[in-house]
């Protein structure tokens, strides 16, 4: 009873707490914080030098919301952190504590040991435990890296309302500003001062976005104001960004002169690749020399971030960042007579789109573009172990920008569809009458599908694999007896996986009869929700091919008295079909699921879901065999 008193007391005070603070009740529902108000000025007051000025007054109203307690300013050698100021109050309105300079904590931005930077962060914090309670920051910032202008994301948090916020850009005037606008209620308003252009955003009343499967990322769908400069300089390199071909000048002014290699490595290159005359080869054997004398460290100090180290530099000390590898790898062709180019790219599994109709610094990896007679060669310069010429989940099917002589020039990267990305298993599996079993799996991963056991192999040592193993294999009781990887190289590379399992209770025996499931391996066991009137589109980022054939040897004395039916079905999200044959004491199991990539209306969302849930009710589908009356 005292629990329960003890929660209503809870309730009451936060019900009673809104009205205390002004909360809207359309506000809180569902939001761990309300941010009440939020002011974000940029003033440009030059190409080379910009400020930025932010006031934020957010209630927190449980826990969870004590995130937007703590303030987090980056600062490095071309962003200064001016001033930092912070108050909190508690459901009264009653101040708690301002904020003293000696609790800033300034920490770096790096965790890794591979990185040198200078990058680090201001943390101010000012989290309470009573709720609710209000915090107010206000802090300041100078740039001298006009290459980006601020983006305005009001409402960047999950669970998290927006009772008022407002962005104002202004411009000295003869400069200008390029923005984008998305998912705003009203547009920009502009007007004129004696020296300056003034151009204001205001929103208010946003409640929390509701995700749903498959949707598009959140970026698409929150709203958000992108601004980017005109004409630009950072460190006394001057620029435009009115166009790609602009942004790629300005890239090459930072590159040139910086691929020089020293006499001595050029002629060792040379007589390395002496006598091949296929350039594949000779890109392979530049390659190969790449991964084994350098390795990856990430440098970016001051103008570091955008400016490769030279050529000579990575020669002589054996690593870089992806920068100064990428530039060191095109000087090591150049040098055996192979033209390639420089490529920035949007680099992770999880890729931002490059807004093509933007152009910008949208960018976060650099990569190397070499064309061939037939199609165009990626290498990524920063990895020892990855394949020449494959680019999967990490830079593949994306738009890049070739940085060329001309300036820069967006294509695309190579694409991974469902006939590249293949798992393809082949396994025999020999049951006695009391359930258990020994199976022997043979399993070919191709394209992406390859990655994941690519890395279990270059980063676990046997143990940890053996670990990996019994984390990652679907089958509720089993032991490894033993396992094999072996990975090909390629520009579609492969992983070939040999496994001897044994399995304990593999099939459910109840009184004569045997039920087995024949998908040993590969069972969907979950599909999403149909959410009913559906809001976004529906988005499937993954494209792949899964074929398993299964072969079962049963035991003696046991005769079939059930076998499901076959499945065939095609749609526009992929095709699947599964078929079980009966040869005497030998059932063959073989399945094929073919998912693609795609982008669709939300009315189909329905449709995506019944298919899903028809692979689901035939992965389960059990085949029965009852035992012979002797």
């Amino acid at each position: 009873m005292k629990r329960n008193l003890h929660k209503l007391l809870i309730i009451m005070l936060w019900v009673m707490a809104g009205p205390v603070l002004g909360a809207d009740p359309d506000l809180l529902k569902g939001a761990n914080a309300i941010i009440n108000q939020e002011e974000k000025v940029f003033t440009v007051h030059s190409p080379s030098k910009g400020t930025t000025h932010v006031k934020r007054v957010v209630t927190i109203y449980n826990e969870h919301g004590n995130d937007h307690a703590k303030l987090y300013v980056h600062h490095d050698k071309l962003n200064k952190v001016d001033f930092i100021k912070g108050t909190s109050y508690d459901g009264n309105g009653k101040k708690i504590k301002s904020l003293k300079n000696s609790e800033i904590r300034n920490v770096s931005a790096s965790s890794a040991d591979n990185e040198v930077l200078d990058n680090r962060v201001m943390i101010a914090e000012l989290t309470h435990r009573v709720y609710p309670y209000k915090v107010e920051f206000e802090y300041q910032t100078t740039t001298s890296n006009m290459l980006f202008y601020p983006n305005w994301v009001p409402l960047n948090s999950s669970k998290t309302s927006v009772a008022k916020a407002s962005f104002q850009v202004m411009m000295p005037k003869g400069m200008k500003l390029r923005y984008r606008e998305s998912n705003l209620a009203e547009k920009v308003k502009q007007w004129s001062t004696t020296t300056h252009d003034m151009y204001s955003w205001e929103i208010s009343n946003l409640t929390p976005v509701e995700s749903e499967p498959y949707a598009p990322s959140m970026l698409e769908l929150l709203p958000m104001v992108r601004t980017a400069p005109s004409d630009f300089e950072v460190q006394g390199y001057k620029g435009n960004m009115d166009s790609w071909e602009a942004y790629g000048k300005w890239i090459n002014q930072l590159n040139q002169g910086r691929d020089v290699l020293p006499e001595a490595t050029k002629a060792k290159l040379q007589a390395m690749v002496a006598g091949i005359d296929d350039p594949v080869e000779k890109i392979n054997k530049v390659y190969q020399y790449l991964q084994s004398n350098t390795r990856y460290v990430s440098i970016q100090l001051g103008l570091g971030g955008w400016q490769p180290f030279e050529a000579s530099f990575v020669d002589s000390k054996g690593y870089g960042d992806c920068k100064a590898l990428t530039n060191y790898t095109k000087a090591m062709l150049q040098a055996v007579g192979i033209p390639s180019i420089y490529a920035l790219v949007n680099g992770g599994s999880d890729e931002r789109e490059v807004l093509t109709d933007f152009p910008s610094s949208q960018f976060n990896h650099v990569i190397l573009s070499v064309p061939m007679k037939q199609d165009t060669l990626w290498l990524e310069c920063t990895s020892q172990f990855e394949s020449a010429g494959f680019s999967g989940s990490f830079t593949g099917d994306r738009h890049a920008l070739l940085i060329t002589p001309e300036g820069g020039k967006l294509v695309k990267t190579q694409e991974y569809t469902a006939k590249d990305n293949v798992q393809s298993r082949l396994a025999t599996v020999k049951l006695d009458e009391s359930g258990n079993a020994v199976a022997q799996v043979q399993t070919r991963y191709t394209g992406i599908e390859h990655e994941d056991h690519r890395d279990v192999i270059h980063n676990l040592s046997p143990e940890e694999q053996r670990k990996w193993l019994y984390r990652n294999i679907s089958i509720p009781a089993f032991d490894v007896k033993s396992y094999s990887f072996n990975l090909k190289k390629g520009r579609m590379p492969e992983v070939n996986e040999k496994l001897e399992l044994s399995l304990r209770q593999f099939v459910t025996i109840s009184g004569k009869r045997m039920f087995l499931t024949p998908n040993l391996m590969n069972r969907w066991n979950t599909v999403p929700q149909n959410t009913g009137k559906r809001k976004y589109e529906v988005v499937r980022s993954s494209a792949y091919t899964n074929v398993d054939t299964i072969i079962y040897e049963m035991p003696a004395g046991f005769a079939l008295e059930f076998k499901p039916n076959d499945f065939s079905f095609s749609t526009a999200f992929g095709k699947f079909e599964s078929k079980v044959t009966i040869d005497g004491r030998q059932v063959t199991y073989i399945r094929t699921l073919q998912m693609d990539k795609g982008r669709y209306k939300p009315e189909v969302y329905a449709a995506m879901v019944a298919f899903m849930n028809d692979v689901y009710k035939a992965d389960q589908q059990q085949v029965v065999f009852v035992k012979s009356i002797k």
